[in-house]
């Protein structure tokens, strides 16, 4: 399945999205990034013609951090689309709004770290 991870023509897309994260994304980031979560986590990778946020290759975990944007029908359909899309690949789909990091950052912490036992 290694052919469709990092695909080159969204590279300047996922480069773009890294440079003008969220701020949910990047308290996120920092929590995640240098394996400090005891797994590694890669930014901004692309799955197909899709980017996640987050993606843990070992435990085959995508991590969503879903803003106020993801609230309108037509983000929920694309979403499900986009998730349904994952979940055939064999990935788990973890989405996580910003206000959950905002308010409890080891509670997201540690929703993650529950995926990492299945």
């Amino acid at each position: 399945m290694k052919w469709i991870h990092n695909n080159q023509s969204l590279r300047d897309r996922r480069k773009e999205l890294r440079k003008n994260s969220t701020r949910s994304e990047q308290d996120l980031w920092f929590e995640l990034r240098n394996s400090k979560s005891g797994v590694k986590f890669k930014r901004q990778h692309s799955v197909g013609g899709y980017i996640a946020d987050f993606y843990c290759q070992k435990h085959n975990l995508i991590i969503e951090v879903d803003g106020e944007i993801h609230n309108s029908k037509e983000a929920q359909e694309y979403d499900m689309v986009r998730d349904k899309y994952f979940t055939e690949l064999g990935y788990r789909v973890l989405r996580i709004h910003n206000n959950e990091v905002d308010k409890d950052i080891e509670k997201v912490l540690d929703k993650i770290k529950s995926y990492f036992v299945n």
